[in-house]
């Protein structure tokens, strides 16, 4: 298209916007919503997100050697493990660490009188061990069952249960997530579609006129796709400041007057959300108001 063309595409797109205000108003108003509620599930399942990996970190394999094992061959058994992809870290727990943290966890108060009673006798000098965690629970029975193959592996401690419910959990949130915003998509196409037919009946008349001094089907169609694209525009960016204030006050609060949820959570930073937020935003509402419009010319353009 020529440069006159755009522009009158463009002027004709506002115009069309001016006719139908409050239906343009309607649709700029759904996607706001849409968007708002978008932005508001987007940031509760970044944090539940975060909280999953860090409840994902607690759930350790610990894999404990046959008893006089060389240190040789432990090492071979730890490269073995560090090769696999499902590997998410790895540390080595010696006897000592080992004891300390069963006194630590089992004694408690008489911890160090504990510590003083076995003195160069250490009840656990044959449990050292690898404490590994893994990217990816869902594997976690079929690394589990590796790990119980490997030569001079006495024993695999895991608790698999957990894993199963943690891995089930973060199924369920990620396919809650994808089912909420295909709806509050589709709804927010479904407004602009309206108010793009509206405008294309309106103007039925003067479309068929421009058909009839050979307009083309892009020509006429262009200022309701910018029509479309404006709404779009316009609704996405509203949403992104009011969720931003509500994110960062309601994080505020809970930090400096809720205690017990700051210890249970560790929020993502703001800025660590609304970076792919912000842009995710903008390209969603154009591409409602984009796909608003085409859905609806292609549609009701019968000229």
């Amino acid at each position: 298209m020529r440069l006159s063309s755009i522009l009158y595409s463009i002027r004709q797109g506002v115009k069309n916007i001016k006719r139908n205000l409050l239906f343009s108003l309607a649709s700029v108003g759904t996607i706001v919503s849409c968007l708002f509620l978008f932005g508001v599930f987007y940031c509760v399942v970044e944090n539940f997100r975060a909280s999953m990996e860090e409840l994902e970190n607690t759930v350790v394999i610990s894999v404990f050697f046959d008893e006089g094992i060389s240190e040789e061959n432990k090492s071979l058994i730890g490269e073995q493990i560090r090769l696999r992809e499902e590997v998410n870290t790895m540390d080595y727990i010696s006897p000592e660490e080992a004891w300390e943290n069963y006194a630590r966890d089992t004694y408690k108060d008489n911890y160090e009188l504990a510590m003083e009673s076995f003195a160069g006798d250490n009840p656990l000098k044959n449990s050292d061990s690898y404490e590994i965690t893994l990217k990816d629970l869902d594997k976690h029975a079929e690394f589990v069952q590796y790990l119980k193959e490997l030569h001079g592996v006495r024993k695999v401690a895991s608790s698999e249960q957990t894993a199963d419910g943690v891995s089930a959990l973060s199924s369920i949130v990620t396919y809650a997530s994808i089912a909420i915003i295909a709806i509050l998509l589709l709804v927010s196409v479904f407004l602009i579609n309206n108010t793009i037919t509206i405008g294309i009946t309106v103007r039925k008349d003067e479309i068929g006129v421009m058909k009839l001094i050979g307009a083309t089907n892009m020509f006429v169609r262009a200022p309701f796709v910018v029509e479309g694209i404006i709404i779009g525009l316009v609704g996405s960016m509203v949403p992104v400041g009011l969720v931003y204030i509500m994110y960062d006050k309601v994080v505020e609060y809970l930090v400096s007057k809720q205690s017990i949820v700051q210890n249970l959570f560790a929020f993502v930073p703001a800025g660590d959300i609304f970076k792919v937020l912000v842009p995710a935003s903008v390209v969603i509402g154009l591409g409602l108001g984009l796909v608003g419009s085409m859905v609806a010319t292609r549609k009701h353009l019968k000229v």
